[in-house]
């Protein structure tokens, strides 16, 4: 039988039970035409390049499906029909792997690194670096009126 990976994208506002129910469907309807699911790797809710049916994100869930064309296009049917399911995409490949996607793997990668030290914080944002107080250099110490010089007398 030919092997297809789809990539189904579901609503944000559900939760991952939810979307597995959606998977559990694709499997019963795999099953009672003679195929099976090999492979379901769940990817998280992930955002959106542009908006599908006013969402900015999805949940992703890849499926390696093992079954007929025939089965394989009442899938795509039931998952064009189901509402819940704003995009899917199937592709026949040649082999289906055991190891994770690209995705995950990149994702375990993303958690491994480290970061290590940045050195210290920066002055916030609206800090001129100066103490909260003021400076104690004289250009910035505030004098009495008295210890001003009149106008055009301090000048010879």
């Amino acid at each position: 039988m030919p092997l297809y990976e789809t990539v189904l994208i579901a609503r944000n506002d559900l939760t991952q039970q939810q979307v597995e129910a959606v998977a559990d469907q694709v499997a019963t309807i795999l099953t009672e035409a003679g195929g099976e699911v090999k492979k379901r790797e769940y990817w998280g809710l992930r955002g959106l390049a542009y908006r599908i049916k006013k969402n900015r994100k999805g949940h992703y869930m890849l499926l390696g499906l093992d079954c007929p064309p025939a089965a394989e296009k009442e899938v795509a049917r039931q998952l064009g029909l189901n509402e819940d399911v704003l995009r899917h995409m199937t592709l026949r490949v040649e082999e289906i792997t055991e190891e994770p996607s690209a995705i995950l793997a990149r994702r375990g990668e993303d958690r491994e690194r480290d970061r290590g030290f940045r050195g210290p914080r920066p002055a916030g944002r609206f800090s001129s670096g100066r103490r909260e107080r003021g400076d104690d250099r004289e250009e910035f110490r505030a004098r009495p009126r008295d210890e001003m010089d009149p106008p055009g007398m301090g000048e010879e």
